[in-house]
């Protein structure tokens, strides 16, 4: 028999148990089929259970799709917010524009990583846009014994980290200079996933140098194989930098 569990309930409260516990459910239960009418349980047929799963799980994923529903109309709407508000402001259009030209950066992952890094005052170099990702490394070591693998901080935003691991894995395929940079640090012994953290990186610095600048992406600026790099016009602005830097120091 199978016994309503409300109406086993209420019989306990008429009998006035006040407490409950294994025992005193086994007394309740057996006073149950002692006093009330017993009707045995017949086990439906197969064909019947089958459908009684299957019409219970379509009413489980039919309100899972209507809460799918809702959230997809609540996404688009706040995305045209977000729009809306860069729209009205011209430097946050400029950026925005900036961030969209960076191939794997599409629009709600660039509307992401704008909000983000608007909090950075404007002060800030790229270092610290690092450290503020939480992408900057962080060594574990201790005398000559203890030396764990180099791993990123993620003492930093990790919403930031999130808005940008999307973009990272898109453009380590897609984008050719960036797709190069991984596959140099595949070739080196580094993991995927290291890899993959280093072109987050790199995308964070080129966003930097992007803001700076007001120049679009340009993947030449980013990484450029060592057989591709012009020696001499890096030697030229190395002895520059450096000329500078001695003229500097004099001064002061």
């Amino acid at each position: 028999m199978v016994a309503n569990p409300r109406a086993v309930r209420h019989f306990a409260q008429a009998m006035m148990q006040r407490s409950k516990n294994d025992q005193l459910d086994a007394v309740v239960l057996l006073e149950f089929a002692e006093r009330m009418p017993f009707t045995p349980w017949v086990r439906p047929a197969e064909n019947t259970l089958a459908l009684w799963a299957i019409a219970r799980r379509l009413q489980a994923l039919t309100r899972l799709c209507t809460a799918e529903k809702n959230r997809a109309h609540a996404m688009k709407k706040l995305r045209q917010q977000a729009l809306q508000c860069i729209a009205a402001d011209a430097q946050l259009q400029q950026r925005y524009q900036l961030l969209r030209s960076v191939p794997g950066l599409g629009e709600i992952s660039a509307v992401q990583t704008l909000a983000e890094l608007l909090l950075l005052p404007a002060d800030r170099d790229v270092r610290q846009w690092v450290a503020y990702a939480g992408l900057d490394p962080r060594e574990y070591s201790s005398g000559t014994s203890v030396r764990k693998y180099t791993r990123i901080s993620k003492v930093g935003n990790a919403h930031l980290r999130r808005a940008l691991y999307m973009p990272a894995l898109v453009a380590s395929r897609v984008e050719p200079h960036l797709r190069g940079f991984y596959e140099h640090l595949l070739a080196r012994g580094k993991s995927k996933r290291q890899a993959l953290v280093a072109v987050a990186r790199k995308l964070l610095h080129a966003i930097y140098g992007m803001f700076r600048s007001q120049r679009p992406y340009d993947g030449t600026r980013v990484y450029l194989p060592s057989c591709c790099r012009p020696s001499g016009k890096i030697l030229l602005k190395s002895n520059r930098e450096s000329t500078g830097l001695a003229e500097r120091r004099r001064r002061h």
